[in-house]
């Protein structure tokens, strides 16, 4: 049964019953490659509160604790931003729903409702695989701050790491065919595939690339091959650069990531924009991040670390009181 939860300013924050997010704070290999396939459960209509002002609501995939941190950052960075819009006139605007995890995109997805959705904690193949469902125009009520990094950010992640010019390959399933332009226009050398057999097969069409960027494709990297992947890059001293802090752990040489309050941060600045002048930015890459670095796996590729990789990153400004 879904339960409510209020905010200040008459804010309203909502979790609802639906399929649990990945756990990971930084996000999990499952959780950024999710389908999701998840159903909502049915829950309980709970007549709302009268509120004052422009109403928000967090939509939610479960009660860990981390999305109550999700949840519990994001109101404390919404609320005041709300808050202003007290009056008669505001009142009249849209709801805005903050979804966090891809079950709550979907199922707010399927809402008949007049509201703006800003999606978070999801990666990019999924969002636009949700959208592409939707007609035009509805579909344009929606944003995103994608859960993998920014392509750029990791490219320059690459640069600070050789300190040279390298050959970076990538390789793009369907659902990230999209990035094709962004990636050709950075030099990166980029190859399809859809299935594992083709997978195997444009990785030895990459033998001599210094580099492999991996993105979240579930057509390209999943749970059972990425270990395989791995292995293959590491025979022929390639570095492999991850999308999620999991898969540096796991093997992989280095990448950008984003905490929590970094993604909420960026959430917060497109909401207070929309929320003054009506205005809906396209989805977009998260803007600010840390980096994580595999130093075991560095020294077998003998690749030398400098501090200004470990300490590449963009934070979010400080939150004021």
């Amino acid at each position: 049964m879904g339960s409510r939860l209020r905010g200040n300013g008459g804010a309203c924050v909502r979790t609802s019953s639906l399929r649990r997010q990945g756990p990971n704070v930084v996000l999990s290999l499952a959780a950024l490659m999710s389908t999701t396939s998840a159903h909502a459960f049915a829950t309980r209509d709970i007549k709302p509160e009268p509120v004052q002002g422009y109403r928000f609501q967090v939509v939610t995939t479960d009660d860990s604790a981390i999305t109550r941190r999700i949840v519990d950052d994001i109101t404390r960075r919404l609320v005041p931003v709300f808050a202003v819009f007290r009056t008669e006139l505001a009142q009249h605007r849209r709801m805005l729903y903050v979804t966090v995890g891809p079950a709550a995109l979907r199922e707010v997805a399927q809402r008949r409702c007049d509201c703006v959705v800003v999606s978070t904690f999801t990666s990019s193949q999924v969002v636009r695989s949700i959208l592409g469902t939707l007609p035009p125009a509805r579909a344009a009520m929606f944003t995103a701050v994608y859960a993998e990094p920014a392509p750029v950010d990791q490219l320059r992640l690459v640069a600070l790491l050789y300190r040279r010019p390298v050959r970076v390959a990538a390789i793009l399933g369907p659902d990230t065919a999209f990035l094709k332009p962004l990636l050709e226009g950075e030099h990166v050398n980029v190859l399809e595939g859809d299935s594992d057999e083709g997978i195997n097969r444009l990785l030895g069409q990459i033998a001599q690339t210094d580099v492999l960027l991996a993105l979240p494709d579930s057509a390209v990297y999943n749970t059972e091959n990425f270990r395989n992947i791995l292995l293959s890059a590491y025979r022929k001293k390639q570095g492999v650069i991850g999308f999620s802090a999991d898969m540096v752990k796991a093997g992989a040489l280095a990448t950008t990531y984003s905490e929590v309050e970094d993604i909420n941060a960026q959430v917060a600045e497109i909401v207070a924009s929309y929320v003054a002048g009506g205005e809906l930015p396209p989805p977009q890459f998260p803007r600010y991040f840390h980096t994580i670095v595999n130093e075991g796996v560095a020294r077998s590729l003998d690749v030398e670390v400098p501090d200004n990789v470990r300490n590449f990153a963009r934070p979010a400004p400080a939150r004021q009181p």
